[in-house]
């Protein structure tokens, strides 16, 4: 038995710039951060050729090319598992919650991946795991997402990710001070909206408006390195501000990354005290995140009383194997 444990994460800056339709013409940047929020997949034996696959459903089929599950199905084909196997997804966020702005999806391609190379007596690189899964989301799926999240979910970490014209992707490290991130941490406020989307419908859109959205993207893109210099430099000082700047940049890129809900729930946040904040995502729903000084933080709950505020901190750690049983 095998159990692999991948982070969820969220993106501060720079997201859209992970498209193909920008960084194969420009280089694509952005800052993002692994949580302590998980997804879990557990590959055991099977003691009949079947294969067994549990989510929200369960799936007993004969072989790998019978499984509905997309990601799973082609993680499986990729790694070379053709029978007799099980595999069970579990995650700190419900199941079936496509669309809630943590990048779930990706961190289970990570995840899954993870654990059927471990299967099969590899250790892989946290590099190999995020092409792999890029490969089954945008190669072979054909989705039209980024490459943020599968990056992230395999590095973990506080990170800065450059998107290449030649595909290449460079991840480096945020480097400040331990002090300073915990500081970070203590004035970010997370709130689930209760909805979700499909974000896919909002990226194609996203995407195919790149062109006329390009100077919109640079400015987006730009806001990534000014928040990069603000943490090298330990200083905190308009890290909401650049949220906000960036919410508004973002939602215009596509019809459907906000609503008026959102914007209203938005909008009683700064009201209450809130510096800035963003819909984590694609858009539409999931989760926002908000900016807010410790004075405020009780104001800022009491306007959102409505909706499930998520406490996490940041994950040091990308996708990893955390149980083996030969």
């Amino acid at each position: 038995m095998i159990i692999s444990r991948t982070p969820l994460r969220m993106s501060f800056a720079g997201g859209g710039s992970d498209l193909p339709a920008y960084y194969r013409q420009k280089t694509g940047s952005v800052v993002s951060t692994a949580i302590d929020k998980y997804i879990y997949i557990t590959v055991n034996k099977k003691f009949d050729d079947l294969v067994r696959v549990s989510y929200s459903k369960t799936e007993l089929v004969g072989s790998t090319d019978e499984v509905e599950h997309n990601i799973i199905r082609e993680a499986l084909k990729m790694v070379g598992v053709k029978k007799g196997i099980e595999v069970v997804y579990m995650g700190d966020v419900p199941l079936g919650s496509a669309g809630i702005g943590l990048g779930s999806s990706s961190s289970l391609a990570v995840g899954v991946l993870n654990a059927l190379h471990a299967y099969q007596g590899r250790h892989v690189s946290a590099d190999q795991l995020a092409r792999e899964a890029c490969e089954i989301e945008i190669g072979i799926l054909k989705n039209p997402i980024g490459k943020q999240d599968q990056y992230i979910a395999a590095y973990g970490g506080f990170q800065y990710i450059k998107f290449n014209s030649d595909e290449s992707v460079f991840v480096d490290p945020v480097i400040f001070s331990s002090e300073t991130k915990k500081i970070l941490n203590d004035k970010l406020l997370l709130f689930y909206t209760g909805t979700t989307r499909v974000s896919s419908t909002i990226l194609k859109e996203q995407g195919e408006n790149t062109e006329k959205n390009m100077a919109r993207l640079d400015d987006i893109v730009a806001l990534s390195h000014k928040l990069l210099k603000k943490l090298q430099t330990n200083d905190l000082h308009g890290f909401g501000e650049i949220l906000h700047e960036g919410w508004l940049l973002k939602k215009d890129l596509a019809g459907g990354i906000s609503n008026p809900e959102i914007n209203g729930y938005y909008q009683k946040a700064l009201e209450a005290g809130a510096v800035g904040g963003k819909l984590l995502g694609a858009g539409g729903g999931g989760f926002l995140l908000f900016y807010c000084e410790k004075e405020h933080q009780a104001n800022v709950r009491k306007a959102l009383l409505g909706l499930k505020e998520t406490p996490f901190t940041f994950e040091p750690q990308g996708g990893k194997i955390i149980y083996v049983q030969d």
